[in-house]
């Protein structure tokens, strides 16, 4: 499909049918690609800090605003994308971006210092957070609501396996090359994204713009960075009471809620927050905020217990974290298609009941505890991800009509992030207090076991907002049946 296309093309019908066109799957392919180097690359970051503190000549504690910096420069953009779809288009928005974060890699790369890696790092964060929410909305668009399912669970891919493949990456890169090779293995993947994406990608049509909510920006990304930032401190500070940590995250939920009230007062709000009046739409958001929660606070818990209990290397541990990528990859293109046929607060409920169920043996981990073991457990907690993350994401795209899109990606990107955000901040501090100065690697190890508990609490209340989109779901489905026995019905008489 040429660059020309556009989606109020007369060929162009995304709800015409049922079946996914074979251009509907290489839009998802070429959105995918810029998708996963962006994700990727936080956490290849992450694994590579004590490197860069070594190399750069820097403490842990400024070194690790390479990795915070972009997180802020992330939460900073993804409030203005929804306006700038609309303004600019979706596909020209993603390019820009792609441009950006390409760019911001080379400079990286080329950093000879950490002022200037962390300056460069925030430049390559602005294209990376809006990568995620455009390349969304261009396949929200593209796939229509009968199809939403089927393609966003293969889009949501990168997501959800980047976390666990980066480490892997990561070790192998700082083994065998220079650290810049983090930031340079992003380049002909982006020259190579940005090529076909520009002969691709068709251009959407997300709304009327407007002018742009001054204001509204200012009140929510620098709500969204202070409390991105007020929890990122808990990595350098012990207690949820330090004032590095209360008063940047109080300030942050003051501004929030300060937009709030100015978003219901204005006629074009930055983000319509009138969204949320949707029940499926709200019930989604909560959902994907718990799961973000227990998804990426769990996600630390692994690779610290091969670590710090078993002594195992970085590659080694990487490796060991796989199982559970296995186990969301088997099951996403399952869910894509239960999300269609059942809905997705259904197919929810089921993946989160799953990742409950795989989360308590974790909670009764030791210093010797078979690899195996926990390795099959791990695919079993993959399982459930994969059959409830999507589909929540899925459930809110489908409920909203096509010029509300580009509002509702980016919020579900701040939801998400922000509980992924608040999960890690809580399961650290839990970890931390819980082992404290232990004496033995069996008190280390019970430790964790303390901290797996709590992240069993975060997915049992995940269940609470999967329980509401269900219901809030079955009127919808209801109506959606009664439509189509009807039409079936109507339709011989028209033989």
């Amino acid at each position: 499909m040429s660059s020309s296309a556009t989606i109020a093309d007369p060929g162009f019908h995304p709800e015409a049918s049922d079946r996914i066109e074979p251009y509907v799957w290489k839009i998802a392919g070429v959105v995918i690609l810029g998708m996963i180097m962006s994700i990727l690359d936080t956490t290849i970051v992450n694994v590579a800090l004590p490197t860069l503190s070594r190399e750069l000549h820097s403490s842990i504690s400024q070194i690790q605003w390479v990795v915070t910096g972009y997180i802020l420069s992330l939460a900073a953009v993804i409030p203005v994308t929804g306006w700038a779809a609309r303004r600019f288009g979706a596909k020209r928005v993603y390019m820009v971006s792609l441009v950006l974060f390409t760019g911001g890699s080379a400079l990286c790369a080329a950093a000879t210092s950490t002022t200037g890696l962390v300056f460069f790092r925030v430049l390559q964060g602005v294209g990376g957070g809006m990568i995620m929410p455009v390349g969304q909305l261009i396949m929200a668009q593209v796939a229509g609501p009968k199809r939403m399912g089927r393609v966003m669970g293969i889009v949501a891919m990168p997501a959800m396996l980047a976390p666990i493949l980066g480490p892997v990456v990561g070790g192998a890169i700082l083994q065998n090359f220079h650290w810049s090779w983090i930031f340079l293995v992003n380049l002909p993947i982006g020259v190579i994204a940005f090529i076909l994406g520009w002969r691709m990608l068709p251009r959407t049509d997300s709304g009327n713009a407007g002018r742009l909510d001054v204001t509204g920006l200012g009140l929510l990304s620098s709500g969204a960075v202070a409390v991105v930032y007020g929890l990122s401190q808990l990595g350098t500070n012990s207690s949820l009471t330090a004032p590095a940590v209360v008063w940047p995250t109080v300030a942050g939920l003051v501004l929030m809620g300060v937009f709030c009230r100015h978003a219901l007062r204005v006629e074009r709000p930055l983000l319509d927050i009138r969204l949320y009046a949707n029940r499926v739409f709200a019930a989604a958001s909560l959902t994907t905020f718990g799961l973000g929660a227990a998804l990426f606070g769990a996600m630390i818990l692994v690779p610290l217990y091969y670590q710090d209990v078993r002594h195992e290397s970085v590659i080694l541990t990487g490796l060991l974290t796989g199982p559970q990528g296995i186990g969301m990859l088997l099951v996403m293109p399952l869910a894509g298609r239960f999300s269609d046929r059942f809905g997705g607060g259904r197919v929810a409920l089921v993946g989160v009941s799953i990742l409950c169920l795989g989360t308590v043996p974790l909670a009764f981990i030791g210093t010797g505890t078979s690899v195996l073991a926990i390795s099959l457990v791990l695919v079993l907690r993959g399982v459930g991800i994969g059959f409830s993350f999507m589909p929540a994401m899925t459930a809110a795209f489908a409920s909203l009509r096509p010029e509300h899109l580009s509002d509702a990606t980016p919020q579900l990107n701040v939801v998400q992030r922000v509980g992924g955000a608040i999960g890690v901040a809580v399961l650290a501090v839990v970890l931390q207090r819980a082992s404290g100065h232990a004496p033995s690697l069996t008190k280390l190890a019970g430790a964790f076991d303390t901290a797996y508990w709590w992240s069993l609490g975060i997915c049992v209340l995940s269940l609470a907002p999967c329980l509401v989109l269900l219901r809030a779901e079955n009127p919808r489905a209801k109506l959606s049946r009664a439509a189509a026995a009807a039409e079936s019905t109507a339709e011989p008489l028209g033989v």
